[in-house]
């Protein structure tokens, strides 16, 4: 199951407490203080992990602690910290303090990670506390309180190309035809219900990586369809790929309604390179699709995804708008 959003509460370990203690040895019956401190409290620290696609484990995980440090002993001998708990995500995850909305991290690289809570300090033993004045102080500090938040989790795939079509526009056969993906294809709308990801290999051993959302239809920015649930996981693309199902006929206003329902969700998303994209040639006579192009001025690529017509020509379109952008 894929999820892409989580709240969850994660608590970091206390420190232990500080130890009152006194040195007695043979011979020395009132020796000095030699309480030790506590340990510090476990971290807990978020990790970026590209073999993880989901937060679905965090749908049942809501509450993460770490271990508290142990009580210091005598003989001035520190108490152990408690163990610093790393929490895997998917690469792309977006961590947010849910009191205030900052944001914490963008674990945008596998590898990545931060300490998101602290675990508190050990406490002072009664060494620390020995003066002049005070040879055999009985005095001893508690432990710090660890760090404790309450955040969400929001997972935006990373991807270099992002396919953004009406519902049936054939983004899915794309996505199989250039890359080594394997989405879900049929021929009725939404059959899409999740982002696909799939590397798609260029020459010289190059390869970028193409993102399939679900199909947008009007409203969707407003939360219809699917909405803007997954509009985000084209947020952080550098191409985006408009698809347009020729057979349909409404070329114009089916880019103008994409472009608008991106700009209504992002600004900055509608202003990103693109290349237009007729898909589904295979299904129009040559001749009625000469009628179909022979009065746009835009520039265009037309497709197949039966027959693979035009593959090459957009792979190369795309390796060049990729390029540029470097």
């Amino acid at each position: 199951m894929f999820i892409d959003y989580a709240e969850i509460e994660v608590i970091a370990g206390n420190g232990g407490s500080g130890c009152i203690s006194f040195r007695r040895e043979k011979h020395i019956s009132k020796g000095g203080p030699d309480g030790g401190d506590g340990g510090r409290g476990g971290d807990i620290v978020f990790k970026a992990d590209s073999n993880l696609s989901s937060l679905l484990e965090f749908r049942y995980k809501k509450k993460i602690k770490a271990e508290n440090g142990r009580p210091g002993s005598g003989a001035l001998k520190t108490g152990r910290s408690g163990k610093t708990v790393i929490v895997k995500v998917p690469q792309g995850t977006i961590i947010k303090d849910l009191a205030c909305g900052k944001t914490l991290a963008d674990l945008n690289e596998d590898g990545k990670e931060i300490i998101i809570a602290k675990g508190g300090r050990g406490g002072h033993g009664n060494d620390h506390y020995k003066s002049p004045t005070n040879q055999a102080p009985r005095k001893a500090e508690d432990g710090r309180k660890g760090e404790s938040f309450r955040l969400s989790l929001e997972l935006k795939l990373l991807a270099d190309v992002g396919l953004v079509g009406l519902p049936n526009a054939g983004k899915s056969t794309m996505l199989s035809v250039l890359s080594d993906a394997r989405p879900k294809v049929a021929d009725y709308p939404f059959t899409t219900l999740i982002p696909n990801l799939g590397i798609v290999g260029l020459r010289n051993f190059k390869s970028f990586v193409m993102a399939d959302i679900p199909g947008i239809i009007k409203g969707a920015s407003l939360g219809k369809g699917l909405g803007i649930q997954f509009l985000k996981h084209i947020q952080r693309t550098r191409l985006i790929i408009y698809l347009i199902d020729i057979f349909e006929g409404k070329i114009d206003e089916t880019f103008a309604l994409l472009k608008s329902e991106l700009a209504d969700f992002d600004k900055e998303l509608a202003k990103r390179p693109y290349i237009l994209v007729l898909n589904k040639i295979d299904l129009i006579a040559k001749d009625q699709l000469k009628e179909i192009l022979k009065n746009r001025k835009d520039k265009y690529i037309t497709f197949s995804g039966v027959t693979k017509a035009g593959k090459d020509i957009l792979l190369k379109r795309i390796e060049y708008e990729l390029h540029r952008q470097k």
